[in-house]
């Protein structure tokens, strides 16, 4: 039965999730689903029109629940909160796959930036306010691929790698992309300022 509080969707949402503990996503059926919320199947294909919605929703609901990325403002808060989150995948893979998975599909809302995206950007302007617009958006999507759980899949399946080594070649990335795109600068021993090499 639904929860109380909770909006028709969002308890699909949340029940879907919760099935996911049990079984696979392609064994959650739509009837199951509107069972368990109290609720006719016929509404559930209403809210999620596809399993691809669906798969998204799920996805989105999970990524808000079970691995929230913590706020950060600069580079260094953004790198702890993304090993953070590598570790929280590490401790649910089967959701973290779920996540994963759904990244692959073909969005099926409106194409719009998210939060993730404009706290990025944000944060390489602020850290790098003479870098045109263009570059900062192409760092902050190669960004937030090396910070999500399809990389994280990537490196969890192909290579067999835990969070800490996933987290040391997304550090390695994030140096690389941001050494070689921006011309970073560090203070030296003197205290002057000094390029990084790229």
């Amino acid at each position: 039965m639904m929860a109380e509080g909770l909006d028709t969707p969002t308890a699909i949402l949340a029940n879907a999730a919760a099935a996911l503990r049990e079984r696979a996503f392609d064994e959650i059926s739509y009837r199951t689903l509107g069972d368990s919320v109290g609720v006719s199947e016929r509404t559930v294909y209403r809210h999620f029109p596809t399993r691809s919605h669906l798969l998204e929703g799920v996805a989105g609901w999970i990524e808000s629940t079970e691995f929230p990325l913590s706020s950060f403002v600069t580079i260094d808060q953004f790198q702890d909160a993304v090993r953070a989150r590598f570790v929280a995948f590490d401790s649910s893979p089967a959701f973290a796959f779920v996540c994963a998975r759904a990244a692959s599909i073909s969005p099926t809302g409106e194409p719009e930036p998210t939060f993730f995206t404009r706290a990025l950007v944000a944060m390489l302007a602020a850290s790098h306010p003479s870098v045109n617009e263009r570059d900062l958006r192409r760092a902050a999507a190669t960004l937030r691929y090396f910070a999500s759980a399809s990389f994280w899949a990537r490196m969890r399946t192909g290579f067999e790698m835990s969070a800490p080594a996933i987290s040391d070649v997304f550090e390695r990335t994030v140096a690389e992309v941001l050494g070689n795109r921006f011309a970073l600068t560090a203070t030296g021993m003197d205290g002057t300022s000094q390029r990084v090499a790229g």
